[in-house]
């Protein structure tokens, strides 16, 4: 599956961002920003990201028990939601976004912001090989190379080149998500990935 082309945007810098498969974090945040797009929201707190990436993965962890592997940590943040907050494992999306997203627990709050170790800036790789994380906020707050969005502390800005991009093609990257996650809980081997 392929993604829309565009021309003056590096889509295949996007695509990119799925060579390399070994957890599902880039599925839910790639997701994540999409719905949030859709609305017509550009600046977009990270904490409602890392809610929406774990309401996202409710129904494939707690309804169809499956497991990401050992290097995926959404499986464990959801079994810890689980543990911490009263959320049916039936429950639809939105809801499990809204409680996520307003929770004062302490514990929910740390599971959520554990994505932001990783998941904002290495997104970014493909627009920034060879940097760093800090390196890749600085660059990204410029929109180099037409980058994706920029990286804050606490939000990222979709850049306004991909914006329109993101909102007219959202349901065939929402597809290309759903595919590209399909293939990876149900034909890596080397990612562990099991049905429990």
């Amino acid at each position: 599956m392929e993604l829309p082309k565009s021309n003056n945007l590096s889509v295949h810098l996007l695509a990119a961002c799925f060579n390399k498969k070994v957890t599902t974090y880039k599925f839910y945040w790639l997701l994540s920003i999409l719905q949030t797009a859709e609305t017509g929201t550009l600046k977009i707190q990270k904490r409602d990201l890392f809610a929406r990436m774990i309401a996202n993965a409710w129904y494939t962890v707690n309804y169809f028990h499956v497991s990401f592997g050992k290097q995926d940590l959404i499986q464990q943040a959801i079994k810890i939601v689980n543990e911490n907050e009263r959320i049916a494992i039936d429950e639809n999306l939105q809801t499990v976004f809204n409680k996520l997203s307003s929770t004062q627990n302490r514990i929910i709050e740390n599971q959520l912001w554990h994505f932001n170790k990783n998941v904002p800036h290495w997104f970014l790789s493909p627009w920034f090989p060879q940097m760093n994380k800090k390196e890749i906020y600085n660059s990204s707050q410029s929109y180099d190379n037409n980058c994706l969005y920029a990286v804050f502390e606490n939000e990222i800005h979709i850049n306004p080149d991909w914006g329109v991009y993101l909102t007219a093609n959202a349901k065939v990257l929402k597809d290309f998500c759903y595919w590209n996650l399909a293939l990876v809980l149900t034909f890596n081997p080397k990612n562990d990935v099991q049905a429990l």
